[in-house]
């Protein structure tokens, strides 16, 4: 077997015809016959490129709406064939058939056509690919003698190869290309898979396999002797980490990453809350857990309200907004005491992103554009040992008209709304998760509503109210508390309400629920239930 393997006989077939023609100019320049379907065979020739369609290559014609025109011996036996077995050389000879060196195959759009909405069965089927897949897995099987080009991002590498090697590839580059050739179909039939398996309205197919590519490798994982890399969904059309444009500092790392996503994955769910001021969104988050949040009517009250909800635990953060940062903002950002990781928005005005990186060489800059949502029905996906599990995506908060009023006065719309944000807030805490916050006057820009102090990720709830009530010192007085679970007993709403807290939202469940509304009752406190429960481990 030899290393370098001429191209004489190239079969293209693509539904993505992304640089298609300057590929196929250059292989033609170097002597290779091209061979091709349909619409590719078409865009060569209108480039005035010479190519002999399939038909004529097979001596059979496309039919069935050109459901079948490459599942045809004359293809598969022509790369298929071991070159250095006498016995499968001869067997070409006496059928007629000829080597096959090179196939340029991208699949139909399955994955893209499924992430529409509203795409019916009959869409979705029409675009499985058949023959694509099969010369796909019949190329690669044979790498040592056939080069496997899956995606336009190759082209460019096997032309220089070409060049290198005096027309020929590498056994290296084909056994490269075969690897990622087996890990597209992989993929391609796994999302098929999954798709079909949702046909009985079950969100959880029997067999899942994530379609996801790898993005980057990362320098290390959560701790430096981990290794990581960021995996993201190709399809993805939501505004994501993966998909930001990083337009300032070095790269970003695992940790950053996960802080950075809860971080966006929580002003974007701020966008909702309605009332006022609730123009502006943003939040600072540590360890992903939201140490500030707050909305206002500017860029700069959001961040100067988010900033303030614990400047200790901030220093050294990830800072989201849902609005554009201009340049007051990106100067209260910059401000003596303050440093941020990670500043993430949808744009910068000119000078903004400017003040930000001068004032810190490294700190990396995103910008995610337009917030675009994701699909409805996503599923979230946790690695345990041995397995994943999945579940829906919790988006069920901020309405207010299906609570329950319990005890105490009766909330006025203003609280209502702050109540609302604050469920937000409070969904985004690691459990047992405790949220204080109101309307602040004193920060920049006209005020905010914001979190004073939270409580998270403590073994009992009780724990939680405690410290949640120390970080809002005196600004717990006449505020709300949003808790993510029922009370089991009163004892932690005795706690907030000594903190001074007016206002105490939970979804209930608890067998000791009357004991929390009678004590809230007696102490003059409101009491709101909201029925839906928001941990999150």
């Amino acid at each position: 077997m030899s290393d370098h393997v001429r191209i004489a006989r190239a079969l293209l077939s693509v539904s993505d015809k992304t640089d298609l023609v300057p590929f196929a100019r250059a292989l033609a320049e170097r002597g290779v016959e091209l061979i091709s379907t349909g619409g590719t065979a078409k865009a060569l020739a209108d480039a005035g490129l010479p190519v002999t369609p399939i038909d004529a290559f097979t001596g059979f014609p496309e039919m069935l709406d050109g459901r079948v025109k490459t599942l045809h011996p004359a293809i598969h036996g022509g790369l298929l064939a071991l070159r250095s077995n006498p016995d499968h050389v001869s067997t070409l000879k006496a059928r007629g058939i000829r080597e096959i060196d090179l196939v340029c195959v991208n699949l139909y759009p399955f994955e893209q056509t499924i992430a529409r909405e509203g795409v019916t069965d009959a869409e979705a089927i029409e675009q499985i690919d058949i023959g694509g897949p099969s010369m796909i897995r019949s190329g690669a099987k044979n790498f040592a003698s056939v080069t496997v080009v899956t995606s336009p991002d190759q082209y460019d590498r096997v032309v220089s190869e070409l060049a290198a090697h005096d027309g020929c590839t590498t056994y290296r580059l084909r056994a490269e290309l075969a690897a990622a050739a087996f890990s597209r179909t992989s993929k391609y039939d796994a999302a098929i898979a999954t798709h079909l398996g949702k046909r009985d309205g079950s969100t959880f197919p029997p067999v899942l396999s994530p379609r996801l590519v790898k993005q980057e490798e990362l320098r290390y994982g959560e701790n430096p002797h981990q290794r990581a890399a960021l995996y993201v969904d190709p399809t993805s059309q939501e505004t994501s980490i993966g998909n930001a444009r990083q337009i300032h500092g070095k790269q970003l790392g695992y940790n950053n990453i996960l802080d950075a996503a809860a971080a966006l994955d929580l002003v974007a769910m701020m966008r909702g809350v309605a009332g006022e001021p609730a123009r502006f969104g943003a939040c600072v988050v540590k360890h992903t857990n939201p140490c500030g949040a707050a909305i206002g009517r500017s860029a700069l009250a959001a961040i100067d309200g988010a900033i303030a909800g614990d400047p200790l635990a901030a220093f050294g953060g990830i800072l989201a907004c849902n609005g554009e940062i201009d340049e007051a903002a990106a100067e209260r950002i910059v401000r003596d005491g303050t440093f941020f990781e990670v500043v993430i928005a949808p744009s910068y005005t000119p000078n903004a992103a400017a003040i930000i990186a001068n004032r810190w060489a490294n700190v990396r800059i995103l910008e995610t554009g337009l917030f675009r949502p994701g699909r409805t029905g996503r599923m979230e996906l946790r690695s345990i040992s041995g397995g994943i599990l999945a579940q829906d995506q919790d988006t069920r908060v901020g309405d207010t008209s299906g609570w329950t009023h319990t005890a105490g006065p009766t909330p006025t719309e203003q609280t209502l709304a702050a109540a609302a944000m604050l469920e937000i807030v409070c969904r985004a805490l690691s459990s047992n998760a405790i949220a204080i916050g109101g309307i602040e006057s004193t920060t920049a820009d006209g005020g905010c509503l914001r979190l004073y102090g939270a409580g998270a990720g403590q073994m009992d709830r009780l724990a939680s109210c405690r410290i949640a009530a120390q970080k809002s010192g005196p600004l717990a007085s006449g505020v709300i508390a949003v808790s993510d679970a029922f009370f089991p007993f009163p004892d932690g709403p005795g706690v907030l309400i000594d903190s001074g807290v007016s206002v105490i939202v939970h979804p209930g469940g608890s067998k000791r629920d009357q004991e929390t509304f009678d004590l809230c009752e007696k102490r003059g406190v409101t009491c709101l239930i909201t029925g839906i429960r928001h941990f999150r481990h």
